[in-house]
């Protein structure tokens, strides 16, 4: 720790925080009084070891309530000790199971004019940093954040690969568009909504992800503003018309009191980037002791083949059928299965049973913050409405539930999701959120949140006519955004032509389940067309986990192609997918297998892009991948150790 604490001097205090392993940093500045436009007032920047010039430039800090301003005139008061985190977790759900919160942390604390305290508590990581602001007093009155000054100032010479926050529509907010590819850094976002998080940036010394975690209900979600002049990227608080104009804009709480984590996960590499388990670490433990009816697993999902399906419980055994052939453990039953009889959903509850397979229900958020007439509707909204229902559901037998519209980032919806969650630990049941906010680490806390949508996925060949000729690209850049943060519900592995035809071939649908991390993975298209396929892509849906050991970046590019790998147990899943219209060859060497032999099937693209072939050889670390992804195309490779 580097530090300045003369008043008289021109240049600003700094005080510096590096990673255990001292290859990131982040330095915070107090600008001196001979500078009065800086006055008091808080900077930062993040820096890797060897570059010249900062990941994250000199950019912002500050905060302002309703009684008191953070964000000037400022006189520092005192740096804590740099504490050493080290502790390990295990998840149940996302890119690696047993994971260790390594880092330093430092609180440094700062005093107003009117003498009242702001603490800055800081981690450095070796892939990331992280930041928030404390309020340390006590104070039983409610006080209100009228701003964040928070800021990421990023080089101009860099590239963004960020999302537009979705404009208010009936169906929206829902973290739904589309990523910008590789735009300049200080792009106007299309709307007035900003920039989603998280959001990539490419620049000289690197690589970088900006989000936000361990938003515990006391705070909004927030994003990025619409304009970046110079690089600069402001944070922001939800729109006043989100959620049918329901709840306030601006944050409350009672003192003491602690905003999210401001998030950067940085490195030279993009590996730094789409390993990272940062999100999950800035969060609290478990809240659950008994975890063991959390069961992650594979789903037969009708929706997607048939929107009336839900109503249809002849439909339902089809679909519970094909979980049952396929050794999938779930069967999830969407929108409007409240219109079949009463009857109806106790004895799918029981047929499901006899082929091991359970059985999960849509839910509509409800409440006034949507107007989304699918249902059954108000029933996750008021407590006492909601935990009979979650009572019911417990009694009945089904394993948990997809609830869906929440069209809000606002402090009130926030809660609603953490309200949802509390409740239904109560009753055992596994919860699914759609129409989403994005994950911030709420997965580590409540292990039984398996997944989360946020993202413009499989269900937009039913809706948006674009989508099949954006989705090879757009599918490349998630696995580097979207799922970095959490559990992604793309509900892939669809071959049938929908309403809008596919132009990914089926190499790459078959891929999609290594490329994107999900706690349930929903498999969207119909009985037949699974039925359909060779027996090697048969066998590989049969065998897919969705609960990883560890997760490697082989190589790729946001907006080109990735090559990933995941370990379950001894056992590897490698996949690519192409996001060009032209043939992409791809290559690594396989020198994270461990020592040993493995047999390995691979099965990629025939000549047609609706065909697939697969063979068999066997494979140790010292061989290698080399394959030429076609046009839009994929392929995985399955290594599976053998015994001596």
């Amino acid at each position: 720790m580097i530090m300045s604490n003369d008043a008289t001097m021109k240049t600003p205090a700094q005080w510096t925080l590096d990673s255990p392993n001292r290859t990131l940093s982040i330095t915070v500045l107090l600008h001196q009084a001979q500078d009065p436009s800086d006055a008091g007032r808080l900077a930062y920047f993040v820096s890797l070891a060897g570059e010249i010039r900062p990941v994250i430039l000199p950019s912002p800090l500050g905060i302002c309530r309703d009684d008191e301003d953070f964000s000037q005139d400022l006189t520092f008061e005192k740096a804590g000790d740099v504490l050493a985190v080290d502790q390990s977790y295990t998840m149940l759900t996302g890119k690696q199971r047993s994971l260790r919160d390594h880092c330093c942390e430092q609180t440094l604390t700062f005093r107003n004019p009117r003498g009242s305290r702001l603490q800055l508590v800081l981690r450095a990581y070796d892939d990331g940093v992280a930041f928030r602001y404390h309020f340390p007093e006590t104070q039983p009155t409610q006080r209100v954040i009228t701003a964040e000054r928070t800021g990421f100032k990023l080089p101009l010479d860099g590239a963004a690969f960020a999302q537009p926050y979705d404009q208010v529509a009936i169906y929206a907010p829902a973290y739904e568009a589309y990523y910008g590819n590789a735009l300049p850094v200080g792009t106007r976002a299309p709307y007035d909504m900003g920039w989603c998080f998280p959001a990539l940036f490419r620049v000289p010394a690197g690589w970088l992800l900006i989000t936000e975690a361990g938003l515990d209900g006391t705070y909004c979600g927030c994003r990025l503003e619409q304009y970046s002049d110079g690089g600069l990227y402001r944070l922001r608080f939800p729109d006043a018309r989100e959620g049918n104009g329901i709840g306030e804009v601006i944050p409350r709480s009672t003192l003491p009191w602690s905003t999210p984590w401001r998030v950067i996960i940085a490195g030279k590499r993009l590996s730094s980037i789409l390993e990272s388990n940062l999100v999950s670490h800035l969060n609290p433990p478990s809240a659950l002791t008994d975890v063991e009816w959390i069961k992650p697993g594979r789903v037969a999902w009708s929706w997607w083949s048939d929107q009336a399906s839900p109503k249809n419980p002849r439909a339902q055994r089809a679909f519970i059928d094909l979980a049952g052939r396929m050794n999938w453990e779930y069967c999830l039953i969407d929108a409007n299965w409240n219109e079949m009889s009463a009857d109806a959903l106790p004895e799918l509850v029981e047929y499901g049973r006899a082929k091991d397979v359970g059985l999960l229900l849509w839910y509509n958020s409800g409440g006034p913050h949507n107007s989304v007439t699918e249902a059954p509707r108000d029933r996750m909204y008021e407590r006492g409405v909601r935990r009979k229902e979650m009572q019911w559901l417990a009694e009945t037998g089904v394993k948990g539930v997809k609830v869906d519209f929440f069209q809000s980032d606002k402090q009130n919806v926030i809660q609603h999701y953490l309200d949802i969650l509390n409740d239904a630990a109560d009753f055992h049941l596994m919860v699914n959120f759609h129409g989403c906010t994005v994950p911030r680490g709420w997965q580590r806390t409540y292990p039984h949140l398996i997944s989360m949508e946020a993202v413009r996925g499989s269900e937009n060949y039913l809706a948006d006519p674009a989508f099949p000729s954006q989705a090879p690209w757009h599918n490349t850049i998630l696995a580097f955004t979207r799922n970095v943060v959490g559990s992604m519900d793309y509900t892939p592995v669809a071959f049938s032509d929908a309403l809008y035809p596919h132009v990914t071939t089926y190499g790459h649908e078959l891929a999609l389940p290594i490329i994107f991390e999900s706690g349930w993975l929903h498999f969207a298209d119909k009985p037949a067309a699974y039925y359909a396929l060779p027996d090697a892509a048969l066998d590989y849906l049969r065998r897919i986990p969705v609960v990883w050991d560890e997760t490697r970046l082989l190589a790729g590019e946001p907006g080109k192609f990735v090559l990933l790998a995941r370990r379950r147990g001894e056992d590897w899943y490698i996949a690519a997918i192409n996001g060009q219209r032209t043939a992409q060859a791809v290559e690594s060497p396989l020198s994270l297998l461990p020592e040993g032999r493995y047999q390995a099937v691979e099965i990629r693209d025939a000549e047609q892009p609706q065909k697939l072939t697969a063979g068999t050889r066997r494979i140790d670390h010292n061989d290698s991948i080399k394959i030429t992804l076609q046009p839009f195309g994929g392929f995985v490779l399955l290594a599976m150790r053998l015994n001596n």
